[in-house]
Protein backbone atom coordinates (compact mmCIF):
# COMPACT_ATOMS: atom_id res chain seq x y z
CA UNK A 1 0.00 0.00 0.00
CA UNK A 2 1.58 3.26 -1.10
CA UNK A 3 -0.73 5.69 0.70
CA UNK A 4 -1.56 6.27 4.34
CA UNK A 5 -3.99 8.37 6.35
CA UNK A 6 -3.06 12.10 6.42
CA UNK A 7 -0.92 11.81 3.25
CA UNK A 8 -1.21 14.72 0.82
CA UNK A 9 -2.12 13.18 -2.56
CA UNK A 10 -2.91 14.15 -6.15
CA UNK A 11 -5.69 12.46 -8.14
CA UNK A 12 -4.36 11.12 -11.46
CA UNK A 13 -7.52 9.67 -13.04
CA UNK A 14 -11.24 10.34 -13.18
CA UNK A 15 -13.37 13.49 -13.05
CA UNK A 16 -11.19 15.08 -10.35
CA UNK A 17 -7.84 14.43 -12.09
CA UNK A 18 -5.21 17.00 -11.12
CA UNK A 19 -6.83 17.99 -7.81
CA UNK A 20 -5.00 17.51 -4.53
CA UNK A 21 -6.16 16.79 -1.00
CA UNK A 22 -5.46 15.03 2.26
CA UNK A 23 -6.47 11.39 2.85
CA UNK A 24 -9.17 11.16 5.51
CA UNK A 25 -9.73 7.40 5.51
CA UNK A 26 -8.10 4.29 4.02
CA UNK A 27 -10.21 1.17 3.38
CA UNK A 28 -7.70 -1.69 3.23
CA UNK A 29 -9.99 -4.53 2.18
CA UNK A 30 -11.74 -2.51 -0.52
CA UNK A 31 -8.50 -0.82 -1.71
CA UNK A 32 -10.11 2.61 -1.62
CA UNK A 33 -9.39 5.97 -0.01
CA UNK A 34 -11.48 9.00 0.96
CA UNK A 35 -9.74 12.26 0.01
CA UNK A 36 -10.75 15.64 1.42
CA UNK A 37 -12.54 17.75 -1.20
CA UNK A 38 -12.49 15.04 -3.90
CA UNK A 39 -15.36 13.00 -5.44
CA UNK A 40 -18.33 14.73 -3.81
CA UNK A 41 -21.70 12.96 -3.91
CA UNK A 42 -25.20 13.99 -2.87
CA UNK A 43 -26.53 11.78 -0.06
CA UNK A 44 -30.27 11.93 0.62
CA UNK A 45 -31.02 11.81 4.35
CA UNK A 46 -34.22 11.49 6.34
CA UNK A 47 -35.17 13.92 9.05
CA UNK A 48 -33.54 13.11 12.39
CA UNK A 49 -32.35 14.83 15.55
CA UNK A 50 -28.94 15.29 13.99
CA UNK A 51 -30.38 16.64 10.74
CA UNK A 52 -33.85 18.07 11.56
CA UNK A 53 -34.60 19.32 8.05
CA UNK A 54 -33.43 16.28 6.10
CA UNK A 55 -32.73 16.70 2.41
CA UNK A 56 -29.47 16.33 0.52
CA UNK A 57 -26.06 16.32 2.14
CA UNK A 58 -22.83 16.66 0.21
CA UNK A 59 -20.01 14.31 1.26
CA UNK A 60 -16.81 12.76 -0.07
CA UNK A 61 -17.06 9.28 -1.59
CA UNK A 62 -14.17 6.80 -1.75
CA UNK A 63 -12.00 6.41 -4.85
CA UNK A 64 -9.58 3.66 -5.79
CA UNK A 65 -6.13 4.10 -4.27
CA UNK A 66 -4.60 3.29 -7.65
CA UNK A 67 -5.94 6.65 -8.87
CA UNK A 68 -3.90 8.74 -6.40
CA UNK A 69 -0.21 9.56 -6.07
CA UNK A 70 1.61 10.91 -3.03
CA UNK A 71 2.73 14.52 -3.42
CA UNK A 72 6.47 15.15 -2.96
CA UNK A 73 7.03 18.16 -0.68
CA UNK A 74 10.82 18.20 -0.87
CA UNK A 75 11.98 21.71 -1.90
CA UNK A 76 14.91 20.38 -3.98
CA UNK A 77 12.81 17.93 -5.99
CA UNK A 78 11.85 18.78 -9.58
CA UNK A 79 8.40 17.29 -8.85
CA UNK A 80 7.81 19.50 -5.78
CA UNK A 81 4.06 19.79 -5.21
CA UNK A 82 3.18 17.15 -7.81
CA UNK A 83 2.27 13.48 -7.54
CA UNK A 84 5.23 11.08 -7.64
CA UNK A 85 5.79 7.36 -7.54
CA UNK A 86 7.34 6.13 -4.35
CA UNK A 87 9.74 3.39 -3.44
CA UNK A 88 10.88 1.92 -0.17
CA UNK A 89 14.26 2.27 1.46
CA UNK A 90 15.61 0.30 4.41
CA UNK A 91 17.55 2.28 7.00
CA UNK A 92 20.54 0.92 8.89
CA UNK A 93 18.44 0.38 12.02
CA UNK A 94 16.04 -1.85 10.05
CA UNK A 95 13.23 0.69 9.57
CA UNK A 96 11.44 0.85 6.23
CA UNK A 97 10.63 4.34 4.91
CA UNK A 98 8.88 5.65 1.81
CA UNK A 99 10.97 7.87 -0.47
CA UNK A 100 10.29 9.90 -3.62
CA UNK A 101 11.26 8.04 -6.79
CA UNK A 102 12.73 11.17 -8.41
CA UNK A 103 14.74 12.84 -5.64
CA UNK A 104 15.08 10.10 -3.01
CA UNK A 105 13.70 12.41 -0.30
CA UNK A 106 11.68 10.86 2.50
CA UNK A 107 7.87 11.12 2.32
CA UNK A 108 6.65 12.76 5.54
CA UNK A 109 3.15 12.08 6.87
CA UNK A 110 1.42 15.21 8.19
CA UNK A 111 -0.16 14.59 11.57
Amino acid sequence: MHVRKNDFVQVIAGDDAGKTGKILNVMLKKERVVVEGINYIQKHVKRSEKNPQGGRVQKEAPISWSNVQVVCQNKNCEKNGKGVRIRYKFLENGDKVRVCYKCGGEIIVAE
